[in-house]
């Protein structure tokens, strides 16, 4: 009799997942009829407002999966905006209101049941929420895993210094124990997808099931502790400087976007009369835009690139930031996606771009980008040296005999291996991050700096890179 009455409730429940690209993550609006809940949500909250109004559903819960190290939640903002109750693990502190929960603790939502498992491992307070759909029986149908469990991959344990065997063994004990307990047939729907840095082997697919995990995943196919110990804390790929930051922000509570200033657009001596240790003048046009005319001792990060996770690796975090753009669509993204990391002082941006720099006869310069040819003929008659900015892994894939290997983040302390009187070609895998390795390089003195356009790829279909594959 209680099952028909649950039949008879009404709709099952309704998951929409919402993707962020350069930083990958996922966050979902999980719905009944009348309400929903959103689950480890993104700052810009414009998107789940708009779809509850448009479907008439009020926004009542946030659920926190753990303190996320890649990027400031919105969780503050949609309690502000709607009323929402916050719920997040009791074990992170945090420091707003909100309801602390742990293990076996459930939040109920119409005919919605997310049960609570704490599952440390990631991060030492992390929890995932198993749904069960009412409606339709007591079987868990979705597992929302924050980053615990990614399609091919799961939440590396290397974070916290010290910490990383002990997380690694309580991520064996809660994958096996718990996640891997559920129904084969029960969805997962992970916080991250490919592209993001809180895992190595992350697939393209953006949700699974624990049965085809179980099945293809890496790191859930290895049965040994002591095996899955040191594959999830040796080699791991290097974390951006933001992931040490943006966890603490998340418990304390970030600032509510909308009581942030707006960039507003400076003439060009405004931000010439700027004291450059005071301020960040922050390039986000292309890389080949850059290499031509650029403000000198700025940085360039290419908005169409990884932006937010490059800036958020790189950027010092205690100045205020000037933007140098094409139009205010670009400084209003550009902002945005910097909140996204924790940079709230994102004030101004260069009124009609490059453009009135130059009339207004100010000084610029340039880092010319060259052919492969024309660096292989360099380099091979002593007049230039190749530094490989890319990572540990790409180099390790293939790299040109001779060049230099430093990454391009680590070029803000490594830069003192090189010798500023040199000529020198930044490369990286197509072109962006050497850009931003050259305005590094620029900005310590090293007044001979060249972009090798098209980078390694580039130079390996000229042939001076062996092609791992032959």
């Amino acid at each position: 009799m209680e099952h028909a009455t649950r039949e008879n409730r009404g709709t099952s429940m309704i998951i929409q997942q919402f993707f962020v690209p350069g930083i990958a993550h996922s966050s979902y609006l999980v719905a009944g009829n009348r309400t929903c809940a959103v689950i480890d949500p993104e700052r810009d909250i414009s998107r789940y407002l708009s779809v509850a109004q448009q479907t008439g559903l009020r926004i009542t819960d946030v659920l926190s999966t753990h303190l996320h190290a890649d990027f400031v939640s919105g969780h503050r903002d949609l309690a502000d905006a709607t009323g929402a109750r916050i719920h997040a693990p009791r074990s992170a502190g945090c420091a707003f209101p909100h309801t602390p929960l742990a293990e076996g603790d459930q939040v109920e939502l119409e005919d919605i049941r997310f049960s609570v498992l704490e599952t440390a491992g990631h991060t030492p307070e992390h929890i995932c929420y198993v749904a069960t759909d009412l409606a339709r029986g007591e079987a868990p149908v979705a597992l929302f895993s924050g980053d615990t469990l990614f399609v091919g991959d799961v939440g590396r344990p290397d974070l916290f210094p010290g910490k990383g065997r002990e997380l690694a063994s309580s991520l064996y004990d809660n994958l096996h124990g718990k996640i891997l307990t559920l129904p084969p047939e029960c969805e997962v729907y992970p916080a991250h997808g490919m592209g993001s840095f809180c895992g190595r082997a992350m697939a393209a697919k953006r949700s699974s099931t624990i049965g085809y995990e179980t099945k293809f995943n890496y790191a859930l196919r290895i049965r040994d502790r002591e095996e899955f110990i040191r594959a999830l804390t040796c080699d791991m790929p290097a974390a951006p400087d933001h992931f040490a930051r943006c966890s603490e922000i998340n418990r304390a509570g970030p600032v509510l976007l909308r009581d942030l200033a707006r960039p507003v657009p400076l003439e060009p001596a405004a931000i010439a009369s700027r004291n450059a240790g005071e301020v960040v003048i922050l390039d986000v046009r292309s890389y080949q835009a850059f290499s031509g005319m650029h403000i000198p001792g700025s940085w360039n990060i290419d908005l169409a690139g990884n932006f937010a996770t490059w800036a958020g690796w790189v950027l010092p975090l205690d100045r205020e930031i000037l933007l140098v753009v094409e139009d205010r669509w670009q400084a209003e993204e550009a902002a945005l996606q910097l909140h996204r990391v924790g940079f709230d002082r994102v004030t101004g941006y260069l009124d009609r771009g490059m453009l009135t720099w130059g009339t207004a006869g100010l000084p610029f310069s340039t880092v010319p980008v060259i052919s492969p040819q024309k660096a292989y003929d360099l380099i091979g008659s002593g007049g230039a040296v190749l530094v490989d900015v890319r990572s540990l892994e790409e180099w390790q894939a293939g790299h040109a005999e001779g060049s230099v290997h430093i990454p391009w983040h680590d070029l803000r302390t490594r830069y003192t291996e090189l010798d500023p009187s040199r000529q020198y070609i930044t490369m990286c895998k197509g072109g962006p991050r050497g850009s931003i390795a050259a305005s590094i390089l620029k900005m310590y003195g090293f007044a001979r700096v060249l972009n090798l356009g098209g980078g390694s790829e580039a130079y390996q279909r000229a042939g001076f890179i062996p092609d791992p594959r032959a």
